[in-house]
């Protein structure tokens, strides 16, 4: 009996050991909150996917070139079909900066990893697309 209780406290203190004494692999994901002109910037430099949070019909409006639309309604916890690459550069924006913002975590959620929001198309200075 002496024996078991001997080797049963061993066993707690080497799972209490592993548990808080082994360093844990943290998600290091998170978005990036940019500028217009960085994100102008990135888009020059190319291999960035560019995606529009707002409804179609805003979208319709007038939106940035190469855009993706993908309302943020529709973002849920799976990986997008136009996007299924995880670790893709994704520059994201909305009208005001508020859907970015919340897409962007919703994105960082799913396990994309190279998420910047560079706020709402109100705040655009450049060239737009209708």
């Amino acid at each position: 009996m002496k024996n078991i209780l001997i080797i049963v406290g061993i066993v707690i203190i080497l799972f209490i050991s592993f548990k808080y004494f082994i360093p844990k692999e943290e998600n290091k994901s998170a978005y990036h909150k940019i500028s217009a002109l960085e994100a102008k910037e990135m888009m020059e430099q190319g291999n960035v996917i560019i995606l529009d949070v707002r409804r179609e019909d805003e979208y319709k409006g007038g939106h940035i070139k190469n855009s993706v639309l993908v309302p943020n309604e529709t973002i849920n916890n799976m990986v997008l079909k136009e996007i299924p690459d995880l670790d893709k550069t994704i520059l994201v924006y909305c009208r005001s900066g508020r859907r970015s913002k919340d897409a962007s975590m919703k994105l960082v959620d799913i396990g994309y990893k190279n998420i910047y929001d560079f706020g709402g198309i109100i705040d655009w200075p450049y060239e737009i697309e209708k």
